[in-house]
């Protein structure tokens, strides 16, 4: 396994060079075929939130590998690489292994035990699949990391450790108040129809929100999102409607809250445009919660009386001493054991082109041996021959029975993979079948599942 990741994240860099750094959709797929164009990159994939942004691929060099992810996150990003440097960490093999898997559990979120990352590396894996970058290792350990997550949510209590981080932002606004009391029968803005957004408009309206406003540039969805706020099954009270982006700063100047979470590169509400909604309130607060990356709010309007406003770098900052729960233990327990037995999987699974090329070798000697035996005995009827055939066969499994699977055995223990070298040696195998064994499993792998 030549596995190596190279990113940023909250833990690493300050949230203005985040800012900088994020990359859009478009820019995430030319970033992932650039990669696998470099010479050490065989597979790539990327993995983009609003706090984190890392560059994972399967190298057969490490340092040209780090050199060329480096420069590629820092062209793509637009942040010079000598800025940008500094800022970066790299993980390989196993360490970028249990990167991912604490990434998926929560443990590296910027609340701890969130679980709004699986959602997100589910979409990295969609998008290498989409667009073939991601082969049989990225596959097998972003799906891994998935259901990694998924069993430390269900094994344990991470989820009481976090929350999303719209529940961690509302609570900052809410202050010393329950966020329940605080919004009830209050009018809310939600700028955005993504899936944070939509976590935002979900969780206002359970909180206990009169009515909830949904913006975006694409109406139909944001007529979709209210439609779900408000059937019968939902269980909530909320009212909701859909509005055009036009239309915010009619919508600010009745919201009491609002909520941003956008894909778009520059400010969605300006400082202007908050301190016009709040001239007409008669002195009413406007609280808002600004969740994009890059942001959507104007930082100035931190200096707006009147208006609240809890951005990323406020709630970076508040999570710093957010209280962590004893789960958090037997997570990383969980995420130890998983590395540890993925790990072994993908050296066995190393030996397997091995073991099959040998199988079809000796399948060769056994068809040829027989076509021998033809020339030899020529009258043999179809029942003799098949019995015969029958019995050179069984001899052959039964020789390579034990090698094979013991092979395979220790295959998965670390230094394994001499093993199959050794395999190869003795049985004077051919490189180039074992070559086109792992040729079919990688195009195999990369089909979208």
């Amino acid at each position: 396994m030549s596995l190596l990741v190279v990113g940023l994240s909250h833990r690493s860099a300050p949230v203005s060079v985040l800012e900088r750094a994020a990359l859009a959709r478009e820019t995430q797929a030319r970033l992932v075929h650039d990669t696998l164009a470099a010479e050490p990159a065989t597979e790539a994939a990327v993995l983009a939130t609003c706090n984190r942004i890392e560059l994972y691929a399967d190298v057969d060099k490490f340092h040209a590998g780090v050199a060329e992810l480096s420069t590629l996150l820092a062209r793509h990003s637009g942040v010079g690489l000598e800025e940008l440097t500094p800022y970066l960490y790299v993980h390989y093999e196993d360490r970028a292994v249990h990167h991912l898997f604490s990434v998926a559990c929560g443990l590296d979120s910027m609340v701890v035990g969130e679980g709004q990352i699986l959602g997100q590396i589910k979409d990295a894996l969609a998008l290498g699949q989409e667009l073939h970058t991601a082969g049989r290792l990225l596959n097998d350990l972003f799906q891994q990391a998935l259901r990694v997550g998924k069993r430390a949510h269900s094994e344990t209590g991470i989820d009481k450790a976090g929350q999303s981080l719209v529940t961690f932002g509302l609570e900052r606004l809410a202050r010393d108040v329950p966020v329940a009391d605080w919004v009830a029968g209050r009018r809310a803005l939600v700028i955005g129809a993504g899936s944070m957004s939509s976590l935002a408009a979900a969780t206002l309206a359970r909180a206990g929100v009169a009515h909830v406003a949904i913006a975006n540039r694409t109406l139909e969805r944001a007529e979709r999102l209210a439609q779900i706020l408000t059937e019968p099954g939902a269980g909530t009270a909320v009212t909701a409607s859909a509005v055009e982006m036009q239309a915010v700063p009619a919508e600010l100047a009745q919201a009491d809250i609002v909520v941003s979470c956008t894909g778009a590169t520059g400010l969605v509400l300006t400082a202007d445009a908050v301190g016009e909604a709040l001239a007409g309130r008669d002195g009413a607060a406007l609280a808002l919660l600004d969740l994009a990356m890059p942001r959507d709010i104007d930082a100035a309007v931190h200096r707006i009386g009147g208006a609240r406003l809890v951005d990323i770098e406020t709630l970076a900052e508040a999570s710093a001493d957010a209280p962590m729960a004893a789960d958090v233990d037997q997570v990383r327990g969980i995420v130890s054991d998983e590395v540890a037995a993925f790990g072994a999987a993908q050296r066995a699974a190393h030996i397997t082109p091995t073991v099959v090329a040998l199988r079809t070798m000796a399948a060769g000697v056994v068809a040829g041996e027989m076509a021998r035996l033809d020339g030899r005995l020529p009258g043999l009827d179809d029942k003799q021959r098949a019995e015969i055939t029958q019995t050179v066969r069984r001899v052959v499994d039964k020789l390579l029975h034990a090698p094979t699977v013991r092979v395979k055995e220790l295959a998965s223990t670390p230094g394994g993979a001499g093993y199959a070298d050794a395999l190869r040696e003795l049985f004077d195998l051919d490189p180039q079948a074992v070559a086109a064994v792992s040729r079919a499993d990688t195009r195999t792998s990369r089909e979208p599942s």
